[in-house]
């Protein structure tokens, strides 16, 4: 049988917690370097990966390249003020509408395969995967940890998938950011985009065929998920 695969970013993708993660990466800097962050817009890096963009702030204020033992110093010291965040204010970290029942109704479909494609690192994003509580073990997953590009990372998640199902015929991601439509623009994959807040043209206007505001509607997911498009070129 033919498998699909769909790849899901986490933040405002499943979970929206992007102002608190923002802020907790900003807070992180600020605590161990005594200063402060230079931005939170995402757009000012050359990619949105975690990798980057710690690696990038530091490249421009020391003018140097991160090692390993620093990263993981604030790798360390961010997943604790996320943990903290999580476990003082829960309602900080609010699942994005029928996330968690879409999740385990395709899990549930024999030719769907799953996986997890995010620009965060592995520590701060199985804090909340944990947090939306649902089964992890069969998802093909990649993290920004040692990664540059997204690209890299969905490639990643593709290849763990590919290693088991020879009989992979499509792959969709799912996203809500400007970036990811860039992402699978450049990977020429079907990207589905989901935009909480409802402003669903941010994403048509550059290239998504399918946007949602929510997971409520699980066959009408399905139907996009069959239907999507790579996004057109800009």
């Amino acid at each position: 049988m033919a498998k699909t695969l769909v790849i899901f970013d986490i933040d405002g993708t499943l979970l929206f917690s992007n102002k608190v993660d923002s802020q907790c990466f900003a807070d992180t800097y600020e605590d161990l370097y005594s200063e402060r962050f230079p931005t939170i817009d995402w757009t000012k890096y050359p990619h949105v990966t975690d990798d980057t963009i710690f690696g990038t702030v530091i490249k421009n204020r020391f003018g140097r390249t991160v090692d390993y033992d620093e990263m993981q110093i604030f790798k360390d010291a961010f997943v604790s003020k996320i943990r903290y965040k999580r476990l003082r204010n829960p309602e900080l970290f609010e699942e994005i509408p029928g996330a968690v029942n879409m999740i385990e109704y395709l899990q549930n479909e024999e030719e769907v395969l799953l996986g997890i494609g995010t620009g965060g690192w592995k520590q701060p994003a199985m804090v909340k995967l944990e947090h939306l509580k649902f089964d992890t073990s069969d998802m093909y997953m990649s993290f920004a940890d040692g990664h540059v590009a997204r690209e890299s990372i969905l490639n990643a998640s593709i290849d763990m998938a590919r290693t088991q199902h020879a009989n992979i015929e499509r792959i969709v991601y799912i996203g809500d950011a400007v970036w990811d439509v860039k992402t699978t623009r450049n990977l020429d994959l079907p990207f589905i985009g989901i935009r909480k807040e409802g402003d669903l043209e941010v994403l048509r206007n550059i290239g998504a065929s399918h946007v949602l505001k929510d997971y409520l509607e699980p066959q009408k997911f399905l139907e996009y998920i069959q239907e999507a498009r790579a996004p057109k070129p800009e």
